[in-house]
């Protein structure tokens, strides 16, 4: 045993090994967290607490983000469209760039979209034009259809052609009474339009830099940081820019084939206005998990006012098989590695960019989360994965269960003994 001068008393016990200029700080003795943390907090606590100030420190700085966003959410989005074009078309520039200066190279493949883009709009238009009168009469011929089905079918609730009249005459006179509410409505759009178009124009501006100069762009502003810091943010934005340009490659690709399988569909089935519904499908390729189904849940419906019940569930089952074959096979095909999200993870991202920023949330969600996760698993430093299979949890609370008997019997057997 030794004496107590051995020991030093509990109110400097943290002050063990401090330097005697740490000793002589104001409130040292009063304040231990000075030269080292209170034994009497429990660990889990002064880790819990150490956890919390650093996840809302980073809440805190997501949410800086977020708002600044929403401030120039105009800039926003036409930076992001200005990336995904250059990830589609920066094969094209690369190969124009093997024959010619890279100025004309970037100039060409963007007169070569827009030569795809303008033909594709062009016959869309004109296979409209040309199929309306027909389609009207179809489409009448199967609302009456539908509307006789509603009123003599074995549905429990019948609709009668009264009913519509009376909902046709109470939208008419709701239009007459809001009808200032509408032209506000009107002009509210129409500035919309102006500012798709300004997206649109700097979105383009933007493109065309990115393409002819985009790794001068890069090594500029990778020669502004500080040398020590220089690696990592050229780590990170490699990754960054394989996977988003992976996931915009891979997203048109698999767009366009969900596209021309549908028009094959849809003309063998003698849908009308196959060409447009096709690319209604196109476009919804880009919305991940919701865009798919309301383009066939769109074909359905012209296909049941033209052609009956029977056709349009012909379309929604070859359409469901479209897009299990773009889930299953072209996917894990054209994207491969470029884009690992679960799809756990990958309705969760869609789910929360719908709820906070509407359908631009759902388009943007998905690759912004797919280039964190790329960043993140390049930068961090990986422990070996576990060898040994994990217990289940029936398992693991029997052998806890095992382990707190035994552990009473030893305990009341040295008691026993101590007796």
């Amino acid at each position: 045993m030794g004496s107590g001068g051995d020991r030093p008393s509990a109110s400097v016990k943290h002050l063990a090994g401090a330097s005697p200029a740490a000793r002589k700080v104001a409130g040292a003795r009063r304040n231990p967290s000075v030269v080292g943390y209170d034994d009497t907090v429990p660990a889990w606590l002064r880790t819990s607490a150490g956890w919390s100030w650093r996840l809302l420190l980073l809440i805190a700085g997501i949410g800086v983000i977020f708002y600044a966003t929403a401030q120039v959410q105009i800039v926003f989005i036409a930076v992001f469209l200005a990336l995904v074009i250059t990830s589609v078309l920066r094969p094209v520039t690369d190969w124009y760039a093997k024959i010619m200066p890279r100025g004309l190279a970037t100039a060409l493949a963007l007169l070569s979209a827009f030569l795809v883009l303008g033909g594709l709009l062009t016959y869309v238009i004109t296979s409209v034009a040309g199929q309306w009168d027909k389609l009207a009469g179809q489409f009448n011929t199967g609302i009456e259809k539908i509307f006789d089905f509603l009123e003599h079918g074995p549905l429990p609730v019948t609709i009668t052609s009264d009913d519509v009249d009376t909902w046709i005459e109470n939208g008419r006179k709701w239009i007459t009474e809001h009808g200032g509410d509408i032209a506000s409505q009107a002009a509210a759009s129409a500035g919309s339009v102006f500012e798709a178009f300004a997206v649109l124009a700097l979105a383009i501006f933007c493109t065309i830099f990115f393409l002819a100069r985009g790794k001068d762009m890069w090594t500029w502003f990778l020669n502004q940081l500080p040398a020590r810091s220089r690696e990592t943010w050229t780590v990170a934005g490699g990754a960054g820019w394989y996977t988003f340009s992976g996931y915009a490659r891979g997203t048109v690709i698999i767009a366009l084939a969900d596209g021309i399988l549908a028009a094959i569909v849809l003309v063998v089935l003698g849908v009308p206005l196959a060409a447009p519904l096709a690319v209604l499908v196109f476009i919804g390729a880009f919305i991940p998990l919701i865009g798919a189904p309301a383009a066939m849940v769109i074909a359905m419906v012209v296909a049941l006012a033209a052609n009956g019940v029977v056709n349009a569930a012909l379309v929604g089952i070859f359409i469901a098989l479209i897009g299990q074959f773009e889930g299953h096979i072209l996917q894990p095909l054209v994207m491969g590695k470029q884009v690992s999200l679960h799809p756990v993870v990958v309705a969760l991202a869609v789910t929360s960019g719908t709820f906070i920023a509407g359908i631009l949330g759902a388009v943007v969600s998905v690759p912004l989360v797919a280039v964190a996760w790329a960043v993140f698993s390049k930068l961090r430093r990986k422990d070996p994965p576990m060898e040994d299979e994990i217990p289940t949890a029936k398992e693991i609370a029997l052998s806890g269960r095992e382990r707190s008997s035994n552990g009473g019997s030893a305990n009341g057997k040295e008691a026993t003994a101590d007796a």
